[in-house]
């Protein structure tokens, strides 16, 4: 029979090595992530099945009418959406999303992507992400599903 404290340290033992983990993975894609480079993203949380990435919108992400392309919108959720989603140590990818947009997006506002799991299975797992501005204001709603593979990421 275990000692009372000895049932204490592992959970929070597999915690921590859960938290370590998902740290390792999100900066070693970060690191190979060039689009995610490109738009000037920076990982500003990382939690099990969960991520939250910041950008700042410049002029050349603007549409022909003058607002900023609901690519750079879709791409900021994806991102935090990757990220959350491969932190459990499989390569997880993305297998269908969808976005909506509430408010338009300009040159200059300051885009946070919130990415959480919201249910999963043993292939498949299922993400919420919200985009806000500086002001706090949602600007888009992006769900996505994606598919666990067997592949670990690299150690």
């Amino acid at each position: 029979m275990m000692a009372k404290s000895e049932s204490k340290r592992a959970p929070r033992a597999r915690v921590k090595n859960d938290q370590l983990d998902a740290e390792r993975i999100v900066a070693g894609m970060m690191s190979r992530d060039l689009f995610s480079q490109w738009l000037g993203l920076t990982v500003v949380d990382v939690r099990p099945r969960t991520a939250t990435v910041r950008m700042t919108v410049r002029p050349e992400m603007v549409n022909g009418f003058g607002v900023v392309h609901g690519a750079i919108a879709f791409a900021v959720a994806d991102s935090a959406f990757a990220f959350a989603c491969n932190t459990h140590g499989k390569v997880t990818v993305s297998i269908e999303n969808s976005i909506t947009y509430p408010i338009a997006i300009r040159v200059g506002d300051v885009l946070t992507a919130t990415a959480e799991s919201e249910s999963e299975s043993n292939r498949l797992g299922y993400y919420r992400a919200v985009v806000k501005n500086q002001k706090d204001a949602v600007v888009a709603l992006f769900r996505g599903t994606a598919y666990k593979t067997k592949t670990e990421h690299p150690k």
